[in-house]
């Protein structure tokens, strides 16, 4: 690692913090518990500095069933999640024309750790949410756009901050549905000394509705947190568990559910698979000037998967195993305050951002029934990065206030190849991102914003270092470390203070270059630069006390702005069409009912869109009743039993007897079937 860049940075940031005499924020803490509690019920006039950012409260979490605990995200106006392998693999993201893959252009943080991995041995920015137990969380902080200084590698397309609870209600609770489903939580805090101690336990199993495997979900998490209020501030440490193994039904090819040879439901190769684990200790401390965090991660997966199926190897079959192996250090130290300069209110946010990558082990490897054949590659990484930041927002006048960041990222990376010497090396290489707004509230009831600003994301440290295809041998041309993404929106706010917030949203987003490491196959895929913009509408209405009613809408155009020969300008795995909308009826706290509807439209499967996917609608339902100290509630899923698909693709791949060259064909992975799950919580 190159110390000097990190020395020189934390004295820039050091110097400017000591020059400046300035007063706490008193508003801070107070606007983080009027958030907690209201959700977007919260008038964000004039606290917001974008109209696609927002805040999620616990109780509108609580209100949705989930299928998926990665389905969290979908809260988020726009975001779609679905899945496309077993139910301990990260999910499928989409989100403002974007396949992001497993989080490639969106970062995910819980309590100010990263959760996007960086030169994964299944996909770059690989997130996986499993490990968060949705009864712990507080509140999520979204922002979509690269617009705030505060949100650097892979947040392109957005960014979200999740915060678990320092106190949390004491409760048991058993859920039961088809399938085998089984899912215990256990929960609670309590004081201790001056501070609060909590813990929490989640132990899940399930088989799915799988014909041909059970998916065998053995999924168990525990945290154990502990707070207490220090100096002018508060302090928390965290330690989190996560460890999951599950059988797994891959996309299947649409030519084989026509032949008859599985159903919609069944499988081609019935070991396919995994195992994941991810343990934590972090420590966060902030105040209304001060914020910091600080943590370690550990996180293992072993993932086997088989998406061609006798296309590479006609004899033992195309599956392989992938590995990621590696240890997270990392921590971010900002600081608030405001002041006045002649007419002028201000306000800033400084920080910096570190972060180190220490990966034994990120592997791909030919495998049958999940026993090794041989190495395609095999790599020993470390990679490190610094982002120092400023944001700062000024009041021009009691109606006009101007937005301005500025952000600056340095990455270096060592790879250490243990096949193919020529593909080891270093790799550096730094960003400076701009953000600039303003804001415009021209009514009580109304703001209006513009912004403007550039992100990036990492590529695999891999493909900044490979010169050799690890298959071929091939010389092949090394990809750019960091990728530069340029966006704006025109947007407008309205909150009526009684029943009715609304939001919409013109946008644009340029990336550069989409070059990505490719897992599955250990080498580079280049992609053309590219352009994507649209529009998105989110509508909150609550009916006096017992009716609410939420509208999501996002309509979008992605394209290629490079040709090449070949090649059409349509983006593979875009989606141009996404609609949410929820009814919720509560009746004087002592029963709800819930009916939520999800679609999406049809997808692009290739660059000439003449593959498309079909639309995908799924109405789910809830329903809880409340009695003294307990609770009955009852999720039923897909209440129409759709029989759509979660995603689909368009690629090649051989069956058994079929030519050597294989066939195009649609993969495709179904929504699970209608299913009902009862819980029974008791709360003492």
């Amino acid at each position: 690692m190159k110390t000097y860049h990190y020395s020189v940075l934390f004295s820039a940031l050091a110097l400017s913090w000591q020059s400046t005499d300035v007063a706490a924020d008193p508003l801070s803490a107070h606007m983080m518990e009027q958030i907690i509690i209201k959700g977007r019920q919260t008038d964000l006039l004039g606290q917001a500095s974008s109209a696609s950012e927002g805040v999620i409260g616990n109780a509108e979490i609580r209100d949705r069933p989930l299928l998926r605990t990665g389905e969290i995200l979908e809260f988020i106006p726009g975001m779609v999640v679905t899945q496309h392998s077993g139910s301990g693999k990260a999910n499928q993201y989409f989100l403002r024309g974007f396949n992001l893959d497993h989080g490639t252009d969106f970062s995910t943080f819980v309590d100010g750790m990263p959760v996007n991995m960086r030169s994964h041995g299944h996909g770059q920015g690989y997130t996986d949410l499993s490990f968060i137990l949705p009864e712990l969380i507080s509140q999520i902080d979204y922002q979509k756009g690269a617009y705030h200084a505060n949100s650097g590698d892979f947040s392109a397309a957005g960014s979200a901050r999740f915060s678990v609870q320092n106190r949390t209600a004491n409760q048991v609770s058993l859920a039961l549905g088809q399938d085998n489903y089984r899912r215990l939580v256990a929960k609670g805090s309590s004081q201790l000394g001056r501070g609060n101690v909590l813990a929490a336990a989640e132990l899940q199993q399930y088989d799915g509705p799988w014909t041909d495997i059970d998916e065998d979900v053995d999924k168990l998490n525990g945290v154990l947190r502990y707070s207490q209020p220090l100096a002018s501030g508060q302090l928390s440490v965290t330690a989190m568990a996560y460890n999951n193994s599950w059988n797994a039904a891959d996309q299947i090819p649409a030519r084989a559910v026509a032949s008859g040879q599985i159903d919609r439901l069944g499988s081609l190769d019935t070991t396919v698979g995994g195992n994941s684990d991810r343990y934590s200790l972090s420590t966060n401390w902030y105040s209304d000037a001060w914020q910091a965090n600080a943590y370690v991660i550990t996180s293992e997966m072993d993932l086997w998967s088989n998406f061609t199926y006798f296309l590479t190897d006609s004899v033992n079959g195309d599956q392989f195993e992938q590995v990621d192996n590696r240890r997270i250090y990392g921590g971010q130290l900002s600081r608030h305050w405001h002041h006045r300069l002649g007419q002028f209110a201000l306000e800033h946010v400084a920080g910096v951002a570190l972060r180190y990558d220490d990966i034994d082990e990120v592997g791909l490897y030919n495998t049958r029934l999940r026993q090794r054949l041989n190495t395609v590659r095999s790599d020993r990484i470390t990679q490190g990065s610094v982002g120092l930041y400023s944001q700062s927002d000024i009041q021009l006048t009691a109606d006009w206030t101007a937005h301005l960041g500025l952000r600056y990222d340095y990455m270096d990376v060592a790879v250490n190849s243990a096949l193919t010497t020529a593909n080891s090396g270093d790799a550096s290489d730094d960003i400076l991102s701009l953000k600039a707004g303003i804001s415009y509230q021209f009514a009580p009831n109304w703001q209006g914003y513009i912004n403007a600003g550039q992100g990036f994301h990492s590529n695999d440290a891999r493909g900044a270092t490979t010169v050799a295809d690890p298959v071929t041998l091939a010389r092949i041309a090394p990809v750019d470390l960091l990728v530069k993404s340029n966006g704006a929106e025109l947007g407008l706010r309205f909150f009526d203070y009684t029943s009715f917030n609304a939001s919409v949203a013109l946008w644009y987003l340029q990336v550069d270059s989409e070059l990505l490491y490719v897992g599955d196959a250990g080498n580079n895929e280049p992609s053309r630069s590219t352009e994507r913009y649209g529009v998105e509408l989110a509508a909150y209405y609550w009916l006096g006390s017992n009716w609410s009613l939420d509208v999501e809408l996002a309509f979008t155009r992605s394209r290629f702005t490079e040709q090449e020969e070949g090649e059409g300008n349509f983006v593979d795995g875009s989606l141009p069409l996404v609609a949410s909308m929820g009814l919720i009826y509560k009746a004087d706290n002592s029963w709800q009912a819930s009916l939520r509807l999800r679609h999406f439209g049809k997808r692009t499967l290739d660059s000439f869109n003449e593959q498309r996917s079909d639309t995908t609608t799924v109405l789910n339902a809830g329903y809880q009743y409340d009695w003294q100290q307990w609770q009955l509630a009852l999720d039923l899923l897909n209440i129409l039993d759709s029989t759509d698909n979660d995603i689909d693709y368009f690629y090649a791949s051989r069956l058994q007897g079929e030519p050597a060259e294989g066939e195009e064909d649609r993969h495709s992975h179904p929504i699970e079937p209608r299913t009902i799950r009862a819980k029974l919580t008791y709360r003492f």
